[in-house]
């Protein structure tokens, strides 16, 4: 398997062009919604052992991608926040590779970010699904990718950022079992 695939199992994300409609909106919030659950399963069905084993070559470990989801996740629901009370604040980037190192990855269980990955997509989805139609076009701007975000951008990143590491644990499993 390449490393492109082993990185990027379900490819990189395709922002829109154009506003999303509501209907294509719709199953993107679904997502968020439904992915601390999955990520709970997969990681139960990976197992302590598993989760300690990188899903690549010089990759996080399963432990990490877990903790990443919970400080991304948590990082994404501040900046919608907000970009709908400010007008195209730019937001602060984070070292996520660092994020990943700091002590308190390695020494939290994982149900800590699982216990608050499940109440912040609670609280994000209940958001997500209230947004006006003018909502979702506000803006935050990123420095790393010098340019304005909307909102509507932003979920669909989202949802894929979660299908993303989803399959990174999907692949410890397969390796468990194999």
């Amino acid at each position: 398997m390449s490393e492109t695939s082993l990185s990027f199992p379900i490819g990189r994300a395709q922002l829109p062009a154009q506003p999303l409609p509501a209907a294509e909106r719709a199953p993107l919030i679904q997502q968020v919604a439904d992915l601390p659950a999955q990520v709970m399963a997969m990681a139960q069905s990976v197992g302590g052992v598993g989760l300690e084993r990188p899903y690549r070559p010089g990759g996080w470990n399963g432990r990490q991608v877990i903790h990443h989801l919970a400080d991304s996740h948590l990082n994404s629901y501040t900046r919608f926040r907000l970009a709908l009370t400010e007008e195209n604040p730019t937001i602060k980037p984070y070292d996520e590779a660092a994020w990943a190192n700091l002590p308190d990855v390695a020494a939290t269980p994982i149900t800590v970010s699982l216990s608050l990955l499940e109440a912040l997509h609670v609280r994000w989805t209940n958001l997500l699904w209230h947004l006006t139609e003018e909502q979702w076009q506000r803006t935050f701007y990123h420095p790393d990718m010098q340019r304005s975000v909307r909102l509507d951008e932003a979920l669909v990143l989202y949802a894929w950022h979660g299908r993303h590491h989803l399959a990174h644990l999907a692949s410890l499993r397969t390796e468990v079992q194999s």
